[in-house]
């Protein structure tokens, strides 16, 4: 767990706090901010959800349907369920509350999934298997749902305009962030193997993903207060103990094998993804409270982090 912390949890501390420090000493100002989540949101992201989805193949799919269906259940429900308590208990608008579920309702698999489970449990099938079943629910499902929500919460209620709007899913499909992922399965689920020539097409542009995100996530910090309320601390919870939590218990009853139950656990308990945060800065929403979640998650993922493993570990 040292090495994990040294390795993979303090970059993260590191590139925010000198996108913090930019930020502060005026190096780069809100709308360079905006420039870089752009960059990130339109290639860099999609590129790296594209290539990391298209690695796996149908059998990882159904290899285990019981890792499949309790990860897909689970995490799009407590998507969902955070969508709800942002906009019913916090008083968000709708799209507001969908950049929180894209935040604190979804986990980092991305960009910590690996760097995380490797070191733990080995560079086996079955680690590749999880992330690549939890980077698809992620990615491919809770993406586009959040898009879809944020873009219906746009639209007015005035009836005059109804003519007008187009329809928030057909809009969300738009974005590459969205379709890419959706391509990736699609082209995973056919049996179609992406060619492996081709990758470095993609991960030049997808190598930018994690780093660019995150100090445009201190850089966003910068030109905020910095706030630690209720609803950061909900989110948080939500996040590093509830997700998981329910993961654990599920995965129990339906009697899933102690290795898999004890990755996709860790996997559920992972620091919220930074899509979410891209998308509510590229579009003004939820900005101070998803980037408080994010860094108070960051911070507390250090004590999680080493509980969700002992605790598996010990029931699985």
């Amino acid at each position: 767990m040292i090495d994990i912390l040294i390795k993979d949890i303090l970059p993260i501390f590191v590139i925010m706090f000198l996108g913090y420090m930019a930020g502060k000493r005026k190096v780069f100002n809100a709308s360079d901010s905006k420039i870089l989540n752009k960059l990130v949101l339109t290639y860099a992201l999609p590129a790296a959800l594209f290539v990391s989805i298209v690695k796996a193949d149908r059998a990882m799919l159904f290899d285990d349907l019981k890792l499949t269906i309790v990860s897909l259940v689970i995490i799009t429900a407590l998507f969902l369920w955070s969508y709800f308590s942002c906009y019913k208990f916090f008083k968000h608008t709708k799209s507001e509350a969908a950049v929180c579920a894209l935040i604190s309702g979804s986990p980092t698999i991305g960009f910590l999934g690996f760097a995380v489970l490797e070191p733990i449990y080995g560079a086996t099938a079955t680690t590749g298997l999880v992330v690549a079943i939890v980077s698809i629910v992620v990615n491919a499902v809770n993406i586009p749902i959040g898009l879809a929500l944020m873009n219906k919460g746009k639209g007015g209620v005035d009836n005059s305009q109804l003519t007008k709007r187009t329809n928030p899913v057909l809009d969300a499909l738009k974005e590459p962030v969205c379709w890419a992922p959706i391509l990736a399965v699609i082209l995973v689920l056919l049996g179609i193997r992406f060619p492996t020539i081709l990758d470095p097409n993609f991960e030049l542009i997808a190598k930018a993903n994690s780093g660019v995100a995150v100090f445009a996530a201190g850089l966003t910090l910068s030109n905020m207060k910095f706030q630690l309320d209720g609803e950061v601390v909900y989110n948080t919870l939500l996040k590093l103990i509830l997700m998981p939590a329910v993961l654990l218990i599920v995965g129990l009853l339906f009697h899933m094998e102690a290795d898999k139950l004890q990755m996709m656990v860790l996997a559920g308990a992972l620091p919220p993804a930074f899509s979410g945060i891209i998308i509510g800065n590229q579009n003004q929403l939820y900005e101070r409270t998803g980037t408080s979640s994010l860094a108070f998650s960051i911070l507390l993922f250090v004590v999680a982090a080493p509980f969700w493993i002992w605790l598996t570990r010990l029931v699985a």
